[in-house]
C-alpha cells in the first residue's frame, strides 16, 4: 500500500503526533497579499477577516543536521500498517478522496482518514462513451459504469461517481475531498480548505494555468453543489516553490509588475514534495544536500532542491515555460511572440492556442506529442528523432542551469510518466551531463531500477515514482485535524 505523507507541522511542534508531522519542503513564506492593479488583483488579495489559513511547515528549529533539514521519516511518512491517531470523529472511520483533474480525465485515489492507507485509485476519462471509472483496489480491477451524461457542470458525473465509490465494495463514506490545483499565485502558499470565497480565488486564477485550472475549479463547485457541508482542500502545485529565494522569483520588468504579481512561481509542486519525501526516506544523506529532480510527464519540469525544499525551477510564470513537453512549447523568447502578433497577426488567442496545443513535441515532429510514437519512428523519421533530441538537450541544459543555482548537484531523480519508463530519454539526458559527472549503468536504467547511476558517477541518479495524490490527500486530513 502507498501511504500519505503527513504534513501541516507548525515550528517546534512535537513529532509523535501524525496530526502535526513536518513535511518536506514546505517551509512557509510571508504572502505578499496587498491589493495591486487590476490586471493580476487576485494573485495579491487580502485574506477575509476571520478566515484561518494552516501553514504547511516549518520544520523543527534545531535537530541534528538530517532532521533539521528533512524531518523525522519515520513520523512525516505513514507506516504502510495502519497506525491510530488522534483524530476527532470528522475524519474517523470514513474516506479522504483526492482529485487530480486533468482536461479530459480525472485521476483519483482512496484513503482510509483514520490509518492513512490508500484503500484504492482510479481513472475516469470523461470522453469514453460510455462513461466508466477504472477502479483497482487491493490487485482487483474493477470497471465502474457511471450512467451519467458529461455537463459544463460535471454536476451529474461526480454525483454518480460519489455514489459509486462509496457504495462500491462497502468502501465507506467520505470525509473530505482534496484537490490538486496548479496555480495559487502569490496569495495560496500553502493547502486551505474551500469555501465560496477561497473557490472564486482559485478561479480568477484560471488565465494562469488553461490547461489545468478550470478543471479543477468545476470539480470543486461540483462537489460543493452536490454535498454542502463535504469539507474540501486545495493542494496548489506552485506552494512548495514558495521557499525560493526572492531573487530567483523577479523577471527584469518593472518593479510594478512584479508587485502585481509577473512573477515566475514553479509548478509540479505536489510531485516534488512527494520526491523530497520519498528521497529522504531511500537516502536520507542525499536528500539533506542539492539534488535536482526532473518531472518528466506530458507536462514536464525540473526542480532544484537543497534539504528537501525549493531552490530555483525551470517554470516560470506559467506552464508554457522551462523545457519543451508534449504540446507545449517551453521557454520561448518573447521577441517570438512579439512576431507572431504582429508580423504574422494572429490574434492572442491563436498564439495561446499555439503554444499550448500545437507546439513541443507535436510541433517540433509534426506527426505525435507521445514519446513512445517518436521513438518507435525516430529510425525513419529525422523530426521525430530531433524531437526527442531537442527534449534531452533541453532538460539537460536545465540540469546545468539548476547546478548553478544549488553550486553543485548530488543527486538526479527521474519522475513521472516519461520519467519513470524511458530508459532511453534518461539515457539521452545523462549522456550530456557528463562534464558534471553524470554516469548511469545501462543494465539498471534498462530495469527502470530505483537507482541507475554507474560505480564510477559523481552523481547518484534515481527514479522514484510521483504520488500526487497521497500528497492531497495528507493535506486534507491535516487540514481536517487543524480545524
Amino acid at each position: 500500500m502507498r501511504c500519505v505523507q503527513a504534513c501541516g507541522a507548525q515550528p517546534g511542534a512535537a513529532l509523535t503526533d501524525v496530526n502535526r508531522l513536518a513535511a518536506v519542503g514546505r517551509c512557509g513564506r510571508s504572502a505578499r497579499r496587498s491589493m495591486r492593479p487590476k490586471a493580476l488583483r487576485s494573485l495579491n488579495a487580502p485574506v477575509p477577516a476571520g478566515r484561518t489559513i494552516v501553514r504547511r511547515t516549518a520544520l523543527p528549529a534545531m535537530r541534528s543536521p538530517l532532521e533539521a533539514a528533512i524531518g523525522q521519516q519515520s513520523e512525516w511518512r505513514m507506516s504502510r500498517t495502519a497506525r491510530s491517531s488522534r483524530r476527532g470523529s470528522e475524519s474517523s472511520n470514513g474516506l479522504v478522496l483526492a482529485f487530480n483533474a486533468g482536461s479530459s480525465t480525472i485521476k483519483l485515489a482512496l484513503y482510509d482518514a483514520s490509518s492513512r492507507r490508500e484503500l484504492a485509485r482510479g481513472v475516469l476519462d470523461l470522453l469514453r462513451a460510455p462513461l466508466r471509472l477504472l477502479l483497482h483496489r487491493s490487485g482487483a480491477h474493477d470497471i465502474l459504469p457511471l450512467d451519467a451524461p458529461v455537463t459544463d457542470s460535471l454536476h451529474e458525473v461526480i454525483d454518480a461517481l460519489l455514489a459509486q465509490l462509496e457504495s462500491h465494495h462497502a468502501l465507506g463514506d467520505l470525509v473530505a475531498v482534496g484537490h490538486r490545483i496548479v496555480h495559487g499565485g502569490q496569495r495560496f502558499d500553502r493547502a486551505v480548505r474551500v469555501d465560496d470565497a477561497t473557490l472564486d480565488h482559485i478561479d480568477a486564477l484560471t488565465f494562469l494555468a488553461p490547461l489545468h485550472q478550470g478543471h479543477g475549479v468545476r470539480l470543486m463547485r461540483a462537489v460543493r453543489a452536490l454535498r454542502p457541508l463535504l469539507p474540501q482542500t486545495a493542494s496548489f502545485d506552485t506552494a512548495f516553490h514558495a521557499t525560493q529565494d526572492p531573487l530567483l522569483r523577479r523577471f527584469a520588468l518593472p518593479r510594478a509588475l512584479h508587485e502585481e504579481g509577473l512573477m515566475r512561481y514553479g509548478f509540479h509542486g505536489l510531485s516534488y514534495a512527494w520526491i523530497a519525501g520519498e528521497l529522504a526516506r531511500r537516502a536520507p544523506a542525499l536528500a539533506a544536500g542539492r539534488v535536482v529532480a526532473l518531472h518528466l510527464g506530458s507536462g514536464a519540469s525540473l526542480c532544484a532542491m537543497r534539504a528537501g525544499r525549493s531552490v530555483d525551477a525551470s517554470m516560470g510564470f506559467s506552464t508554457l515555460d522551462g523545457v519543451p513537453m508534449a504540446t507545449r512549447c517551453g521557454a520561448l523568447d518573447p521577441g517570438a511572440v512579439l512576431y507572431l502578433l504582429q508580423r504574422r497577426g494572429m490574434t492572442p488567442a491563436e498564439v495561446e492556442d499555439l503554444l499550448y496545443h500545437r507546439s513541443g513535441l507535436l510541433g517540433v515532429s509534426g506527426r505525435s506529442a507521445d514519446v513512445r510514437t517518436l521513438e518507435h519512428d525516430a529510425a525513419t523519421c529525422p523530426a521525430a528523432a530531433e524531437a526527442l533530441a531537442l527534449l534531452a538537450a533541453r532538460c539537460a541544459g536545465e540540469v546545468g542551469r539548476l547546478a548553478a543555482s544549488l553550486q553543485g548537484v548530488d543527486a538526479l531523480v527521474f519522475t513521472a510518466g516519461i520519467g519513470e519508463h524511458d530508459a532511453a530519454l534518461r539515457a539521452a539526458i545523462a549522456d550530456r551531463l557528463g562534464w558534471l559527472g553524470v554516469a548511469i549503468d545501462a543494465q539498471a536504467n534498462q530495469r527502470h531500477a530505483q537507482r541507475i547511476d554507474a560505480s564510477h558517477s559523481a552523481v547518484a541518479v534515481f527514479v522514484i515514482p510521483t504520488d500526487e495524490e497521497c500528497v492531497i490527500a495528507g493535506d486534507a486530513l491535516d487540514l481536517l485535524a487543524a480545524a
